[in-house]
């Protein structure tokens, strides 16, 4: 593995962290933002379903620009510092346009969520273009690092910054993040001159192909039952064992699964194939998910949360490897941007349960707390499926 390939991996793992970093803050201090500029409470969750269904959207849209982009011009690294820079400054003056009301701050956020699907599909891209096949789980891996770091800080950083004026988290995130993203311009010319074996000629992939939406649906799947686990379920169950002030201490136990599990998985991956391991991860997390609910004490339940997250991680590294071998040679950022998009459509759909208040009716409740395991054990017999029957060749055509 190269050592140019490494550098770029623990770039793109700097920027998911501050990145993903951003989002939490927003996250954080969108109800004051709104209630700044007029909002009512209960329109957050309709502006953060706003986010995500535009996030479902461009970031497929952006991933098939990345393909383009790559091919007539060469270069990705200018094309994304230069939307991250509008990002960075729509995000930077959040904060201090609130109070000029609502339709200036909703204006100003769609700016951001559209801007900011450059920092999401198309760095990852880079990877399945460039980078060796065989490095591509651990470097997948370590670009996830930064996005499981920040997921482990966010119980954190909501207690931490709870009483701080937004300017200042806001102002900090965007100029690191812009900072960062400069960078991207010199590692992706490294990446490029560094030698690598000669590819097939660039494939069209003017339409969807069978094995994309295999994936895809497979992905949608995956992650609606990561969603409902980890954002729906996670504290109810702890809390059967804690109080509340625990909740940050213990749901990070979560990603903490999550960052060690990838690694061991990328090593898997390589021997066995992208498919195996997110449809056994599959199935390791379902059991997990079931064991969370059966548990009997808070032991139980730290083991069974991190054995689900260390699931969730060895599924999602393991998909960028299958989605870079489906989009090979011409289509790697279409399937990194499908990828991304079915991540988003998942969460616009947890956030439609919340919204709509299907979580907390006791009936629809009950059968909701089965959603995370029917789907990790549906989808994850049916990977295995594709991988043990044959149909593996077909998929990654």
């Amino acid at each position: 593995m190269g050592t140019t390939s490494q550098r770029f991996g623990w770039y793109l793992a700097v920027l998911q962290l501050f990145f993903t970093l951003c989002w939490t803050i927003y996250v954080i201090y969108l109800p004051k933002l709104a209630a700044t500029a007029g909002l009512a409470p209960k329109a957050v969750i309709l502006v953060l379903m706003l986010d995500q269904a535009i996030f479902t959207v461009c970031d497929f849209f952006t991933g098939i620009a990345t393909d383009k982009v790559t091919r007539v011009l060469g270069r990705l690294g200018v094309w994304v510092t230069a939307a991250t820079a509008l990002s960075c400054a729509a995000f930077l003056i959040m904060p201090l346009i609130a109070g000029l009301g609502t339709s200036m701050l909703l204006a100003v956020i769609v700016v951001w969520t559209v801007t900011s699907s450059a920092l999401r599909a198309p760095p990852l891209m880079l990877l399945g273009k460039y980078a060796r096949k065989p490095s591509i789980p651990y470097l997948s891996a370590l670009a996830l690092l930064g996005t499981g770091i920040a997921g482990a800080m966010g119980p954190y950083l909501t207690i931490a910054l709870r009483d701080i004026d937004p300017r200042i988290p806001f102002a900090l995130a965007s100029i690191v993040l812009m900072l960062v993203t400069l960078g991207m311009i010199t590692a992706e010319r490294r990446l490029a001159a560094a030698p690598r074996p000669a590819s097939p000629p660039v494939r069209s992939f003017g339409t969807m192909t069978t094995p994309a939406i295999v994936f895809a649906l497979g992905m949608i799947t995956l992650a609606l039952g990561y969603q409902m686990h980890f954002a729906i379920d996670s504290a109810p169950l702890f809390l059967r064992f804690t109080n509340a002030a625990s909740l940050q201490w213990l749901m990070p136990v979560f990603w903490i699964g999550f960052n060690i599990s990838m690694f061991p998985a990328g090593i898997i991956t390589n021997r066995l194939g992208g498919y195996t391991v997110m449809g056994g991860a599959a199935l390791v997390g379902a059991l997990a998910i079931l064991a969370a609910h059966l548990a009997q004490g808070l032991g139980q339940m730290v083991v069974a949360q991190f054995a689900a997250g260390a699931a969730w991680g060895a599924i999602l590294m393991s998909a960028f490897t299958v989605a870079f071998a489906i989009g090979e040679n011409g289509g790697e950022g279409r399937m990194s941007g499908l990828l991304f998009s079915a991540l988003a459509l998942a969460t616009l759909t947890r956030m439609a349960t919340v919204a709509t208040g299907f979580n907390a009716d006791p009936t629809l409740k009950a059968v909701l707390q089965w959603v995370p395991t029917i789907c990790w054990a549906a989808a994850g017999s049916a990977l295995l499926y594709l991988a043990t029957a044959g149909v593996k060749r077909w998929v990654a055509r």
